[in-house]
């Protein structure tokens, strides 16, 4: 019967995040997954996003520009 258990390689060791069942010996395979990098959420201001009377205009997203070369 084959099992599958998450676990994590790490400093030269596999940890099992469960024991398999019914298994003390067994031959195994082990594939590594794409580590998962943290995303960041882009901030994206598009026009006529906000609701009301006042509408974002062309001057709005030139400020916008502006500012997030400062604050780099």
């Amino acid at each position: 019967m084959l099992q599958s258990i998450e676990g994590v390689y790490k400093n030269g060791k596999v940890e099992l995040t469960e024991l398999p069942l019914d298994i003390s010996e067994s031959i195994v395979i082990v594939t590594f997954l794409e580590s998962k990098k943290p995303q960041q959420p882009q901030q994206i201001m598009q026009f006529g996003m906000f609701s009301g009377n006042q509408q974002s205009t062309e001057a709005d997203f030139q400020i916008a520009e502006c500012c997030a070369v400062i604050n780099l």
